[in-house]
């Protein structure tokens, strides 16, 4: 991992977040060609169970938080994501809705899988590749012997303005995003497991009792 970070913002955007990365090496493949090769890595991709580690950077550079925690996501529309340290907070999506539980506050959000919350980083991973290089301009490049495809979006509604995805051959090992404001997230992914079992009932998220239940409406 190059660079880390520090902060906690919403639970969706934390939680079902990726990355952030600085952007001086010129890109080097033409938009086709790297969409074509994104497309390559991501349509073999069924399901992948990773730890990871978050960072948070501001504009400055400074660590504005750290987290750590565990994911699993199965294809299409499935994630769970649960951050463990340093507080612990669940995002689940079943292919419908996606469930936002911060236990500290006894609450869960509950939100449809609208086209804004698919375009969440993690959920991205989650849909097919077609959707996604349709969504994004895609571009490639070489790093230090890994692929990195950075995607820019063509919509003006989403919630990062450049997300890099980050390959060690078929393997996603980094998610980097940049939002407006400048600040950057890093995450790493380790122990990771491609097209392995997982059990579907991760993705079945139940209310826990005394619980308050939110829904937003879109």
């Amino acid at each position: 991992m190059r660079e880390p970070s520090n902060r906690r913002s919403p639970a969706l955007v934390l939680a079902a977040s990726a990355l952030g990365l600085t952007f001086a090496t010129p890109m080097t493949a033409w938009a086709n060609e790297a969409a074509e090769r994104l497309t390559e890595r991501l349509d073999p991709l069924e399901n992948y169970h990773a730890t990871f580690e978050q960072q948070i950077l501001d504009g400055g550079g400074e660590r504005l938080q750290s987290a750590r925690g565990e994911m699993w996501l199965s294809r299409p529309g499935m994630l769970r994501w649960e951050v463990e340290a340093p507080y612990s907070q669940t995002v689940v999506s079943d292919g419908e809705d996606v469930y936002l539980y911060d236990p500290d506050l006894e609450q869960v959000t509950v939100q449809a899988m609208d086209d804004r919350v698919t375009h969440t980083p993690a959920l991205l991973l989650s849909g097919s590749a077609d959707e996604l290089t349709a969504s994004y301009d895609v571009f490639y490049e070489q790093q230090d012997g890994d692929d990195v495809f950075t995607l820019i979006p063509t919509l003006a509604d989403t919630l990062f303005e450049e997300l890099s995805m980050v390959f060690e051959g078929q393997t996603l090992t980094e998610l980097w995003m940049m939002d407006s404001t400048g600040q950057r997230t890093a995450i790493t992914f380790s122990d990771i497991t491609r097209n392995g079992s997982i059990d579907r009932g991760l993705f079945d998220f139940q209310v826990p009792e005394g619980t308050d239940v939110i829904r937003e409406e879109l």
